[in-house]
């Protein structure tokens, strides 16, 4: 059983909108902190927001603004809403379970993550 199963990715044009999800398995969801990464083509994956159990949320200087991470305790369900996309945030993207101490500890396998393609 897959403990992460990410989904909303798609292809969308430049100054587009897209929401992610990510399902995570498992009862102690609501005591978890959640993170948000990416991966583009020969590049490392990257921390891109992430949010603590009481609702705390940080963010990559390169979405600030325009990316809001949230989520729903009753469906184990992490979001990321992406606005003003640009075609930089063009990777795949992965979400995780952890802990936050001072910055954020991933503590599963990665899923298959879902892919975001922005176009110029």
């Amino acid at each position: 059983q897959r403990q992460l199963v990410e989904s909303g990715g798609g292809l969308v044009q430049a100054g587009g909108s897209l929401r992610l999800s990510c399902v995570a398995s498992g009862s102690m969801f609501s005591i978890n902190a959640m993170g948000w990464y990416r991966q583009a083509p020969g590049k490392q994956r990257e921390l891109v927001a992430c949010i603590t159990s009481d609702g705390s949320t940080n963010y990559a200087d390169a979405v600030k603004g325009r990316f809001t991470i949230s989520r729903d305790n009753a469906k184990n369900t992490v979001y990321l809403s992406m606005n003003s996309l640009k075609p930089e945030d063009s990777a795949v993207y992965y979400c995780n379970r952890g802990y936050y101490n001072n910055r954020f500890y991933p503590l599963n396998d990665w899923g298959q993550g879902t892919q975001v393609t922005v176009s110029s």
